[in-house]
């Protein structure tokens, strides 16, 4: 019998929320998933992504809002009756069996008959390519195979949704790179429905159809990758998307589109994003690619000349990872082709269309400001 997901049409989360005590860990979370997407919750420790996957598989019961399959209220179900998959970080193997008869222990408590479950067995053992390892135990394993397992026991059940919890972070990063397209090559050949929580940004634009970026339990921008790639709303979901450089300034002026800002004393223009106004407090977020080590020309040609010293070189292979510090004590990340030396002096140039300037506050609870999403897309 042949592995498949089973199929739905949407899966709807509707101002869903969990507090512990007066604490809310998670809190008016709107989301619609269709079926066959691969959604990824992505946030710092804390920020309630692992709280929101917990109440969706039913491990905490909800202090607000409806879950609803196809338009029926199922968070007032308990766990088992869900019918979800689970992959946890921690992999959760039973020590004590092996790979066929870890991935076959779901099965055997919904009573599959012997037939129909060693069929199902065999092909998820395929599926992930551990057919010479059936009979080992996990304690045998490397992490990247008993993850493999743990994915494998998750789909045999042929769950309707497929949750996983930030299953990678315990690997090495070569056997990262090698999981993760082993993941999504299951979620496409199975037809799966996944939704994936991780705090890795190049993870979730990698695997991802869409991405919710979260922050202490609020959501801050829903969207596709290259959506939140191009277009962050604020300097939160800039952080994650690759802006390592955030300083704080303050804002001079806004014209025709151009944003101006003081970053004491010495001034720096960019695209301004949402309402802005002259004198607030604002960030100014630059990815690493987008600053420039200059020579003169480049500084007269760029514009957005920052003098500084370079404080710390790291060799990444093709590249160099340079850390420099401006005279006020502002640090700026670059990447660059050539190799500074500690304590040289340099110029730093960035073109005003790489630059985004956001407001310091984000959005406070409650506030919408476009963030959620309510409506199938």
């Amino acid at each position: 019998m042949a592995i498949s997901a089973t199929t739905f049409e949407s899966l709807e989360l509707r101002g869903v929320g969990r507090s512990f005590g007066e604490n809310a860990a998670l809190s008016g979370l709107d989301l619609t998933v269709k079926a066959g997407e691969f959604i990824a919750l992505l946030g710092p420790s804390g920020c309630g992504k692992s709280t929101a996957l917990n109440c969706l598989a039913g491990l905490l019961p909800l202090t607000h809002g409806q879950i609803l399959l196809d338009g029926r209220r199922i968070d007032t179900l308990p766990s088992e009756k869900r019918g979800f998959g689970m992959v946890f970080q921690s992999y959760a193997l039973f020590p004590h069996l092996t790979v066929e008869k870890n991935i076959a222990f779901g099965l055997q408590m919904r009573g599959v008959p012997k037939a129909e479950a060693a069929a199902r067995v065999r092909e998820a053992i395929a599926l992930v390519k551990l057919e010479q390892h059936a009979k080992k135990l996990p304690g045998q394993l490397s992490g990247g195979q008993q993850q493999r397992v743990a994915i494998a026991r998750a789909v045999v059940l042929e769950p309707s949704l497929v949750l996983m919890d930030e299953p990678l972070s315990n690997l090495d990063a070569k056997l990262r790179l090698d999981m993760r397209t082993e993941i999504r090559r299951l979620h496409q050949t199975l037809g799966l429905t996944t939704i994936y929580v991780t705090h890795d940004q190049e993870e979730a634009l990698s695997l991802a159809d869409r991405l919710v970026v979260l922050r202490e339990g609020h959501v801050q921008q829903i969207g596709t990758p290259d959506e939140l790639y191009d277009h962050p709303r604020n300097w939160h979901v800039a952080d994650f998307m690759g802006y390592r450089n955030l300083v704080p300034g303050t804002l001079a002026s806004v014209q025709g589109g151009v944003a101006t800002v003081d970053l004491g004393g010495v001034a720096m223009t960019g695209t301004p994003v949402g309402s802005l106004a002259a004198g607030e407090a604002v960030r100014v977020a630059v990815r690493p690619d987008d600053l420039v080590v200059a020579d003169g020309a480049d500084a007269v040609r760029d514009g957005n000349a920052l003098d500084a010293t370079v404080a710390v070189v790291e060799y990444h292979g093709r590249e160099f990872a340079v850390s420099a510090t401006t005279d006020d004590g502002r640090t700026f990340h670059v990447r660059t082709a050539t190799c500074p030396e500690p304590g040289q002096r340099i110029t730093l140039t960035a073109r005003a269309a790489r630059v985004l300037v956001f407001a310091e506050q984000l959005a406070s609870a409650g506030d919408d400001s476009g963030a959620r999403e309510r409506v199938l897309v």
